[in-house]
């Protein structure tokens, strides 16, 4: 059996290597298809199949807020996360937890690491080890407990030297001293929640009533309880919750999700589908590709395989013999294909990952694994019954004594074979048309958010951040000198126009909080909910952002000053759409009643409206919006903004790039802590629309290799045709018949082929194109342009393929031809 197998591949080999062209067509045709797969299969195993790094991991489940009995949002307030750990029934070690950027401070060096923010049940949860010392304590999580640090193997090794008496020291974290308790074991990989390099113990008051959802919280289902049994009591427990809370959750429920899931959101599965179903039009295509040419080359064999039958070999053998050159041809492209296809992708995510979870930084958690080499081998597989199958059976199917006495030269061609070639050809086309439809609708997205107003100035601002941490920084009006000092001193740099800081700016995640419109009777706790912004004065000067009624800001609205804030036109629209909103007052957080953070803040005078921007991307519509200066923040609130999000410096200049370095500079000098995050805004504007680019240049590389194997399928059955037809041109030309007859004859049967492939082409993009709907902008899945252009584009291409060959047979000499 093995000698057999072994000798079936050695006459495949040597049939590969007499005919080189026809090896290299068809192991660049695979290459193209499989890559591509492999390509993206990569990111939808290392998003959706890769489990979780963690022991158990079908147990976590992520501990979210539902409406309707779906699970709608992955945030906890502490009072949530007080009643969802008394779940012990269904759930095992509740933990919360938030992840931040945190200074830290060793000697005269400063820098910025990953930090979180835990509670006891955290490493228990994850399935934490650790290499010395123990996790935290029930004493050490509640308030007034000692301050506790553990620390991963990295930070241990690469900032701390590996010292082995570390246990007990403390270090410098976010501005305070922390007790080193633990060394958390190199195995413990939480790449995929934040990847933190030192975890604080979360102090939380277990008598709590605070409903602000800053913090995450999982749990480990208990042994034998589904997900479904767990969902259906979290819901059942909201009545219990209200008792013990009253008028913390007026609306809204407790849910689990798996914690993969979770993780992954549901925005990102329309992009994973999108790409599988496109890279799986390209294999179909490149497979069509492959049977053509097997047929060509089988039908140029009809004398070797006649004569193998004569000799003695059944119709099996001879579909075995085609199906092992099928197969060593595929799994030769299958090595090119996973090689090409993910060296590329990796060079592709280097550049950046469009926001795409569970990639890591520039595509680091993608691995080349067992799934994806399984993938690739049963791709290879069915590769050979795509295109091997057919050629394969038909090229055994041969007449015997009509070959045989048949000239080596005029083999002549099966109805059945030219029948079956000429619809591949067709399928080829008609992929190609989905294909191209999609990237065309991409492309016009693409374009159209380049067109988009993003209702601010982007050019020539720099923007950088810092976190805000350490005793001069414990209350606003400590922070407010130090960062009014440091904007004097940006300023003061030659090519600087303006500088602010800010909690958060346009494209980057932002701070929200509900409010009050003094003496409205709302149904709920609150009027709304809306992003707030937190900044120093000059907000609007720098990003050009017009004040449309009232005034701006200015350095006079510091804390003791009237409370003020400025509305932004959707928030106007929304709550006063007749009345003036700079007669009313707003109160963030209705003054702490329900969160304990936002006590103190006082009821503000809004003194103007502003006009609309697109800060949550160009795609989204302008967000309802509040502006405060955050000169007049309480204490509570200012250090609870420092401590969740670093502060951004956004500076006006006359040429970012000459004067980054300097800033930089300037900002350590000023504040004594590390600077990171340096970008240009129109970078980040970049950014913001990355997943749409993405989707375009993907669908790009597919639709153009769409269009080159299809012609190339288009070039190579005419050619062929032509070849087989030459003694019936030399009979038309003998007879009078005129060369441009002949070639216009050509054309209209490879067109006829064409157009059969562009009707079912164009009827199979118009029911396909719905799917795109979800990552369009500014076009409609059915754009008559689009629909128009690409047909045209592809029969374009078409014409052009078959004229080679069309022209070739006008010029033939018709002695030579009946010769």
């Amino acid at each position: 059996m093995m000698d057999a197998l072994i000798q079936l591949l050695r006459q495949a080999f040597k049939v590969f290597r007499n005919n080189p062209g026809f090896s290299a067509t068809a192991l660049l045709s695979l290459t193209i298809g499989i890559g591509a797969n492999v390509a993206i299969f990569s990111i939808v195993n290392a998003v959706l199949l890769k489990p979780l790094p963690f022991s158990e991991p079908d147990r976590l489940v992520m501990l979210m807020i539902s409406q309707n009995q779906k699970p709608v949002l992955a945030a906890t307030s502490p009072a949530q996360y007080l009643h969802l750990r008394l779940q012990t029934d269904v759930l095992d070690d509740v933990a919360v937890f938030a992840n931040a950027r945190l200074n830290y401070i060793n000697g005269d060096t400063a820098d910025q690491v990953s930090s979180a923010q835990v509670s006891e049940a955290y490493f228990r949860t994850f399935g934490a080890r650790f290499t010395a010392g123990r996790g935290f304590t029930g004493e050490e999580v509640l308030p007034g407990g000692n301050r506790v640090a553990a620390i991963s193997h990295r930070f241990w090794t690469r900032r701390l030297a590996g010292d082995p008496n570390i246990l007990g020291k403390t270090i410098s974290i976010g501005g305070n001293q922390h007790t080193v308790v633990g060394i958390v074991s190199s195995e413990f990989d939480m790449r995929d929640l934040g990847d933190p390099e030192v975890w604080l113990a979360l102090q939380i008051d277990p008598n709590s009533s605070d409903r602000a959802f800053l913090y995450q919280a999982a749990a480990r289902l208990k042994p034998g309880v589904t997900l479904e049994q767990a969902q259906a009591r979290l819901e059942t427990s909201v009545l219990a919750f209200r008792e013990r809370f009253p008028g913390v959750l007026p609306r809204g429920g407790f849910s689990a999700l798996p914690m993969q899931e979770a993780m992954v959101g549901t925005n990102v599965h329309p992009t994973l589908f999108l790409l599988l179903g496109a890279v799986g039009l390209v294999l179909l295509i490149a497979c069509a590709n492959v049977a053509n040419l097997l047929l060509i080359h089988a039908n140029g064999r009809r004398r070797e395989l006649a004569l193998r039958r004569a000799l003695g070999a059944g119709r099996a053998s001879i579909v075995k013999l085609l199906l092992m050159e099928s197969l060593l041809l595929s799994l030769t492209g299958a090595v090119l294909g996973l090689v090409s296809g993910f060296l590329g992708l990796r060079a592709l995510l280097a550049v950046h990952t469009a926001g795409l979870p569970r990639l890591g930084e520039a595509g680091s958690l993608v691995a080349l694994d067992w799934r994806t080499v399984a993938f690739t081998l049963a791709l290879s597989f069915a590769t050979v019954l795509l295109f091997g199958l057919v050629p394969a059976i038909t090229a055994s199917r041969t007449d015997l004594n009509a070959t045989i006495n048949s000239g080596s030269r005029a083999v002549g061609v099966g109805i059945r074979q030219g029948k079956t070639r000429s619809l591949l050809v067709s399928a080829e086309v008609a992929l190609a048309v989905v294909l191209l439809i999609g990237a065309a609708l991409l492309i016009r997205t693409s374009l159209a958010l380049s067109q988009v107003d993003p209702g601010f100035d982007a050019t020539e601002v720099l923007t950088m951040r810092t976190s805000l941490s350490g005793p001069g920084f414990s209350t606003t009006a400590k922070a407010e000198a130090r960062l009014r000092s440091a904007r004097e001193q940006l300023r003061s740099i030659p090519g600087v126009v303006d500088v602010m800081n800010s909690c958060c700016i346009p494209m980057q995640p932002g701070w929200g909080a509900p409010f009050n419109i003094v003496g409205r009777d709302n149904s709920g706790l609150y009027t709304g909910s809306n992003a707030v912004v937190f900044s120093s004065p000059n907000y609007f000067d720098i990003y050009k952002i017009p004040v449309l009624r009232g005034r701006s800001f200015n350095e006079r609205d510091d804390a003791g000053a009237v409370p003020v804030a400025i509305i932004n036109q959707a928030l106007a629209k929304l709550h006063w759409p007749q009345g003036d909103p700079l007669t009313d007052q707003i109160q963030i957080g209705g003054g702490g009643a329900n969160i304990a953070e936002y006590a103190g803040e006082p009821a503000r005078q809004i003194i103007g409206v502003v006009a609309d921007t697109r800060a949550e991307g160009l795609a989204t519509d302008p967000a309802p919006t509040m502006y405060v200066p955050q000169a007049q923040l309480s204490d509570g609130l200012s250090a609870l903004v420092a401590s969740k999000m670093p502060t951004v410096w956004v500076i006006r200049t006359q040429g970012p790039a000459q004067i980054s370095r300097a800033a930089q500079e300037a900002l350590r000098t000023a504040t004594g802590l590390p600077v990171t995050d340096v970008h240009t805004m129109e970078q980040l504007v970049s950014l913001s629309v990355s997943r749409q680019r993405l989707h375009m240049l993907l669908m790009t590389v597919f639709g153009g290799a769409a269009l080159l194997l299809a012609a190339v399928g288009v070039f190579g059955l005419m050619a062929y045709a032509v070849a087989q037809r030459t003694q019936e041109i030399g009979i038309r030309l003998a007879m009078g018949g005129a060369p441009s007859s002949v070639g216009l004859m050509i054309c209209r049967d490879g067109m006829r082929v064409i157009a059969i492939g562009l009707s079912a082409g164009l009827g199979a993009a118009f029911f396909l194109a719905k799917f795109l709907d979800s990552t369009l902008f500014g076009v409609t899945a059915h754009d008559p342009a689009v629909f128009v252009a690409i047909p045209i584009l592809l029969a374009l291409v078409a014409l052009a393929a078959i004229a080679i060959p069309a022209l070739r047979a006008s010029r033939l000499s018709p002695v030579d031809a009946l010769r």
